[in-house]
């Protein structure tokens, strides 16, 4: 019997089936991808976007592979925090560390979500530009989903498949109309390109690593669902596969039917604003309504995953206890808590560093969980090639991300660094108290 499986007694939820599994990772994945990342790859690769989305979907699958295996054999709703430390149990300021990075990486993609939700929602008023309206949006849209998740497990998985579902079927009509509306030809923009460098096309692979990191929440899942050994992998796989066609489709469409000046211009509602010149009205209204149900699931997925793992953590005495009381089996501390700390990353910052904060944490994190992986990869039945391939893979990405920084933006770089230092401090002062 595996160490993992202990559960065979213990009681589960059941509220929580296939679809909805798929509906939280995709409402995590695509919520915060094409939306967000659309306009700054533009900006930086031109017409090798669709490729460099593809690169880091193949990334974000062997990121996946070692959080499945992990997943399966601990099931754990502690996921990350609880895999790194059930595999080094004798290094508390690791595990707290991790704890408090990964959980601070899911407090910058809900940022990020509401962020680009405001952006669109506002993107048809005369206060469109306005900075401070459109942070007063995301973070009511914030609250709006903390509402949700408090009131039920039940009622936010119904809510989430509707959302999800919906927009995966507003987003196909979207891609086949800009694409059927198409202004010229993929061999004339490659010819047309002077953009169409490897390193660039691997940065911006490794900046949209955060539109796929949505799969780790169906592990935050584990007691609500039936046959997690079954389930977890045909989740997170399908999801990660439907992700990747979507962002491609998408963003081939949007590159062949909207001129580069204007996705680069609107680079936060650059799908709407390309719309309304080549769609009129109803273009608009679509691609807003689509943008809207995206990144609604993806906040409410995301206080969904996130929450249980901060309770987790909370419960082990490396975040402040009240953060692991529950009601109705609801993390209700853990989920507040969650969401006024998004509201004040969304006043500190801008979309672009919440962006690349997210990025970094769940690159370095993801090569953190595929080395606990390699190092029980006897007891999970790891492939050693794929394993090791995941490893290299993620930290290329992430050195990748700093280098950008550090050529182009320093100070972004340094402001990410002072993030990482309080999250670093926080962790080694609640180490040191279970010392």
């Amino acid at each position: 019997m595996k160490f993992g499986i202990h559960s065979l007694h213990r009681k589960r939820g059941k509220e929580l089936g296939v679809p909805e599994l798929i509906a939280i990772a995709l409402g995590g994945m695509v919520g915060g991808g094409i939306f967000t990342i659309l306009g700054i790859s533009v900006a930086m690769i031109g017409v090798y976007t669709p490729v460099a989305i593809l690169i880091g979907g193949l990334i974000a699958t062997l990121a996946a592979y070692s959080y499945i295996k992990l997943g399966v054999y601990y099931q754990d709703e502690g996921a990350t925090y609880s895999f790194f430390k059930r595999t080094f149990p004798n290094s508390p300021f690791s595990a707290s560390l991790i704890g408090w990075w990964v959980i601070f990486g899911y407090i910058s993609t809900i940022a990020l979500y509401a962020y680009t939700f405001s952006s669109y929602a506002i993107s048809g008023f005369a206060f469109a530009d306005s900075e401070w309206m459109r942070k007063l949006v995301a973070i009511g849209i914030i609250a709006v989903f903390t509402l949700v998740n408090v009131w039920s497990v039940k009622g936010m998985g119904k809510i989430e498949d509707i959302m999800v579902y919906s927009k995966l079927l507003i987003l196909v009509v979207i891609s086949f109309v800009l694409i059927n509306n198409s202004q010229t030809t993929l061999p004339q923009l490659i010819h047309n390109d002077s953009h169409g460098i490897w390193l660039g096309i691997f940065i911006v692979a490794s900046l949209t690593f955060v539109a796929y990191e949505g799969f780790q929440l169906v592990i935050n899942a584990v007691n609500e669902m039936d046959s997690p050994e079954k389930n977890i992998p045909k989740a997170i796989y399908s999801a990660i596969a439907l992700a990747i066609v979507i962002y491609m489709v998408i963003s081939i469409g949007a590159i062949l039917a909207i001129p580069f000046d204007d996705i680069i211009a609107n680079q936060e509602f650059a799908l709407a604003s390309g719309a309304d010149k080549i769609l009129g009205h109803w273009g608009t209204d679509l691609v807003v309504l689509g943008a809207l149900l995206a990144t609604s699931s993806a906040i409410s997925g995301t206080l969904f995953g996130a929450s249980r793992q901060m309770a987790v953590i909370a419960s082990q005495g490396f975040f402040p206890l009240t953060l692991a009381r529950r009601y109705r089996n609801i993390p209700v501390h853990a989920i507040v808590m969650m969401a006024l700390l998004a509201c004040v990353l969304v006043l500190a910052g801008s979309l672009k560093v919440i962006l690349e904060f997210g990025s970094v944490t769940f690159l370095l994190v993801s090569v953190l969980m595929a080395y606990a992986n390699f190092k029980i990869r006897h007891l999970t039945q790891s492939s050693v090639v794929v394993t090791l391939l995941a490893i290299a893979g993620l930290l290329m990405g992430s050195v990748l991300i700093i280098y950008f920084e550090w050529t182009e933006q320093p100070e972004q770089l340094l402001f990410i660094g002072l993030i990482y230092a309080v999250l670093t401090l926080g962790a080694y002062g609640y180490a040191k108290r279970r010392v």
